[in-house]
């Protein structure tokens, strides 16, 4: 893989080998960027499910992954994922893990809204989505977790610096602040609780998969 780039909040894009893109939860993605060759939603919400953003990066190839109720929506093309469900797409495994609060109602477990866990080039890439710290996170072991930390209707930084250790990452990217909720200095808070290595992206500016 060459290099994954953060937009803001949860929205990421993963440059896999063979020039192909994979889009994770595209929110407000500017202008101009690339077309996909696949797209990953974690759940309905405006920040996550973007469907202006969706459809200036569709093409009529572009495979999207989402759960029942987004993929609903979507219409034709789209495939619906649950927790625990796996999908083959351009080469990569994907696996969708649970995402929910657990003393809050903002996205209920019943919702069957996902987080993705990605093997790339023998690399496993945990995006979380919004989600406290739930018991099905522990031991995923993968080489990087992009994990919420803005609090209110996700982990804080403290949670997710907990999140980090019990999933066993090599890695963590916080994510899911400095937007709708959390301020920028969240993620050095993360940083400095963190007892796994944390780095803090830079929006459109590439970081690389572990060496």
């Amino acid at each position: 893989m060459n290099e994954v780039l953060w937009y803001k909040q949860s929205s990421f894009r993963f440059d896999l080998p063979g020039g192909k893109l994979l889009y994770i939860d595209p929110w407000e993605v500017p202008d101009g960027e690339p077309k996909a060759d696949a797209i990953l939603i974690t759940h309905a919400h405006y920040d996550h499910f973007d469907t202006a953003t969706i459809n200036r990066l569709r093409t009529d190839k572009t495979i999207i992954v989402a759960p029942a109720d987004v993929a609903e929506e979507l219409g034709e093309g789209a495939l619906a994922i649950a927790p625990g469900e796996e999908q083959e797409v351009m080469g990569s495994g994907i696996k969708a893990v649970p995402a929910y609060n657990i003393d809050k109602s903002f996205h209920p477990k019943k919702n069957n809204w996902v987080g993705y866990v990605i093997e790339i080039d023998g690399q496993k890439w945990y995006h979380a989505g919004d989600t406290d710290l739930i018991p099905e996170m522990e031991d995923l072991a993968p080489q990087t977790a992009l994990l919420p930390i803005g609090g209110t209707y996700t982990m804080d930084a403290k949670e997710a610096a907990e999140a980090a250790q019990k999933i066993q990452a090599q890695r963590a990217i916080p994510m899911h602040y400095g937007f709708v909720v959390g301020k920028p200095s969240d993620a050095e808070i993360f940083k400095q609780l963190s007892s796994v290595p944390v780095e803090i992206p830079v929006p459109q500016i590439p970081f690389r998969e572990l060496t």
